[in-house]
């Protein structure tokens, strides 16, 4: 079984930057990866990463602004977010998987958090 635990959400002004955490505890997972849901939409793909130096991937939204990161001595992904728009308001979960593809596709991934939330007003 895998347990993530995300943290690092809240309000910040349009502009402003936030870095969300998720601790992965478990095993065999390779792939970890950042989605969001606003109320009313379906959830989308923001970031993934593959573990232990493996590629990044980051949807078009997420492009230019945002950035993930590893640190593998915590089992830890971070997602660095700036420039923030309201339109990036959202809860924000964190994902893992054992995958060799389908980085940005929700359905690659059987663990989840339970999410953060991010708002940005402006």
């Amino acid at each position: 079984q895998v347990r993530l635990v995300e943290s690092g959400g809240g309000s910040v002004q349009a502009g402003g930057s936030l870095r969300l955490s998720c601790a992965a505890s478990g095993y065999s997972i390779n792939l970890m990866g950042w989605f969001r849901q606003a109320p009313g939409k379906e959830r989308e793909a923001v970031a993934a990463i593959y573990l232990g130096g493996g590629g990044a991937y980051y949807a078009d939204s997420a492009k230019g602004r945002f950035s993930i990161s590893q640190d593998n001595a915590k089992n830890t992904v971070y997602l660095q977010m700036n420039s923030l728009k309201p339109e990036d308001s959202a809860v924000y979960l964190c994902a893992a998987a054992l995958a060799d593809s389908g980085a940005l596709v929700a359905t690659t991934y059987p663990y989840w958090g339970q999410g953060t939330q991010v708002t940005v007003s402006s």
